[in-house]
């Protein structure tokens, strides 16, 4: 998958795919499945993690995380930011969960080599943004994975969108410095469609509670007002591990 790719299209293949394998990746927390997907004459591999293998957090309610990773697809495409890869809530073998497609990448090209690539830091910038805006609780520097094409892909967003401040990442490098106007310029137009609740933002919406999207649009607003990127606090502002 490129940068390029056609999201409307990825999604259809995504919904209507039949599994023909679920394997479970033993390192994360909670139930995660590496898929084959199957649809007509393509076959592709997609990340699913079903609800109900969800770990139950004291901070978030149970049985939303799986939401929250096609919210943040949802998010992205919003902003105009095509680095959330296509995410979708559907039925699998494990019952209703998010399932994504794969990204290939090498895992050692994470966050802290990237950064030092001065044409990556643009799409890092956004990527900063978007946390803040989605207020991300687990930005780890493995969660922005690197393609053949340079283009760099977020994953792992089950631990967004919550009402409280919850903003926990190694992406700091310009904290307190100004944001680009072009990317002020699409947060603010997010905030338009989400303040309208019109079709735009409609698919996000449908995503998050009441509780959820008001916060939403309170944090564009007054990332908007400061324009700057964020500044860690005094309490847990790094996730651990780091990457």
């Amino acid at each position: 998958m490129t940068e390029g790719t056609d999201f409307a299209e990825a999604e259809e293949l995504l919904r209507a795919a039949e599994f023909l394998d679920c394997r479970p990746l033993w390192y994360s927390s909670n139930y995660v499945y590496l898929a084959q997907l199957c649809a007509g004459d393509q076959q592709f591999a997609a990340v699913y993690k079903p609800k109900k293998g969800e770990s139950p957090l004291w901070d978030f309610p149970e049985g939303s995380l799986y939401r929250h990773e096609a919210a943040a697809y949802e998010l992205g495409k919003l902003l105009g930011w095509p680095f959330v890869p296509p995410t979708v809530v559907r039925d699998g073998p494990q019952g209703v969960g998010s399932v994504q497609v794969f990204i290939p990448h090498d895992p050692e090209q994470h966050f802290f080599q990237q950064r030092e690539d001065p044409e990556l830091i643009p799409q890092l910038q956004r990527i900063c943004v978007f946390d803040a805006v989605a207020n991300n609780a687990d930005r780890k520097g493995g969660h922005c994975l690197l393609d053949g094409s340079h283009h760099i892909w977020g994953i792992d967003h089950g631990l967004c969108f919550h009402p409280q401040n919850k903003l926990r990442s190694v992406i700091w490098d310009w904290a307190g410095e100004d944001i680009p106007e072009e990317i002020l310029a699409d947060v603010e137009d997010a905030g338009l469609a989400l303040a309208e609740e019109g079709e735009e933002a409609a698919p996000l919406l449908g995503l998050l509670h009441q509780h959820e999207a008001a916060p939403l649009l309170h944090r564009i607003e007054s990332l908007l007002k400061v324009r700057k990127f964020p500044v860690p606090g005094q309490s847990r502002h790094y996730p651990w591990p780091m990457v």
